[in-house]
């Protein structure tokens, strides 16, 4: 097993330790890995062997307007992903990606569900990501970067699987899975179908994100936190439970109430939210107001590889919207995470909402101290 390593890391928030809580495995293959998996595994259905041009092609594919087709795109990465070894190998270098983009905690989401065939079991699938994980933690370390990981184990919310999905993570929830989510098609396949699951996993102490008002609206979000929800998965359309006012007062329903109040975390993902559809355009995404009102919005690039983004790519679109919300906005007023902060208090709010271990999360926070007073 070879491991391609990439080129410089990005310097954009240097000494900030960034925070990722919302990234899939199968979103983020670098293109010459998956040429160099579908070659090995005899896979010819790969649009181009070109690395830049199949970069682009899955940025433009995955630009759809709609969840589902977004979603069709990772037939092709799914598809090499049916080996251990090819685990491995691409956990371990989305470790070492997210390390040179400034990452210092990531949490990585996959379904080891869809990994599963004749050859390959989902507990063997789930072993070889975590050991992906690891190796990819020592690589970076070894070209002087502290990266630390865990992996969020998905259930597809379309099939019968979640049940054994959630037998498994509690097998393995003192290894290395730090959380239990829920992906795929939202619309349709609400939370609460999945309650059984939800309950066994939180029964053995493990957190709980949960893939919600994406492409379904407020009852998502409503059930996703009655099944224990302590983060959302976008959460964006959390807006349409907010009414503005003329004069711009925010006036909050029940949903949103609870979301803020007991400060669920939004796993926002701009770039994303646009290519499916979740917000018309990056003009108009709530991730200002959201800021604006005191929600836990954290900032994420969900996949890397189908977004065409980093994690310093997304905070710093966030930033920008922030800062035109600034300039366009007479109404707004600044908030203490708003403007030239906002970064810093959004990877606060990311440690906070992080399932990391509470001696990682201290010293992240620190860092965070540090790099506040070097400014």
């Amino acid at each position: 097993m070879t491991l391609d390593v990439p080129l410089a890391p990005t310097e954009s928030f240097t000494g900030l330790p960034l925070v990722n809580l919302h990234d899939h495995l199968d979103g983020g293959l670098r293109p010459q890995t998956l040429i160099e998996l579908a070659r090995e595994s005899g896979y010819t259905a790969l649009p181009t062997h070109d690395p830049d041009a199949l970069a682009a092609w899955f940025v433009a594919a995955a630009d759809s307007g709609s969840l589902e087709d977004f979603l069709q795109t990772f037939a092709h990465t799914v598809a090499v992903l049916q080996t251990p070894d090819a685990l491995t190998r691409v956990a371990a270098e989305a470790v070492v990606d997210l390390a040179r983009d400034g990452v210092a905690w990531a949490e990585i989401r996959m379904a080891p569900e869809l990994c599963e065939n004749p050859k390959l079991d989902m507990d063997t699938a789930l072993t070889a990501m975590l050991a992906g994980l690891r190796t990819g933690e020592q690589m970076a370390r070894a070209d002087g970067f502290n990266i630390e990981s865990g992996l969020i184990v998905c259930a597809m919310r379309q099939t019968e699987r979640a049940n054994d999905v959630a037998d498994l993570v509690r097998r393995h929830a003192d290894h290395g899975v730090v959380g239990f989510d829920i992906a795929g098609p939202e619309a349709g396949w609400p939370p609460l179908r999945l309650a059984d699951a939800f309950a066994a996993v939180k029964d053995a102490g493990v957190h709980i994100t949960v893939h919600a008002g994406e492409a379904d609206g407020v009852d998502s979000i409503r059930q996703a936190l009655a099944v224990g929800a302590q983060r959302l998965g976008h959460g964006v359309r959390i807006v349409e439970d907010i009414t503005m006012s003329a004069d711009g007062k925010a006036s909050l329903g029940r949903v949103a109430s609870e979301v803020l109040e007991r400060r669920i975390a939004l796993e926002m993902c701009p770039t994303s939210n646009v290519q499916t559809g979740a917000v018309g355009s990056l003009a108009t995404h709530p991730l200002g107001i959201l800021n604006d009102l005191g929600f836990a919005v954290t900032v994420n690039p969900d996949n890397r590889l189908m977004c065409g983004v980093a994690v310093a790519h997304e905070l710093h679109l966030a930033e920008n919207l922030c800062h035109a919300r600034d300039r366009t906005d007479a109404r707004h007023v600044s908030a203490p995470g708003a403007a030239a902060h906002c970064v810093v208090h959004w990877t606060r709010n990311a440690i906070e909402a992080a399932f990391a271990p509470e001696s990682v999360k201290q010293h992240l926070n620190g860092l965070v101290t540090a790099y506040e007073g070097g400014c």
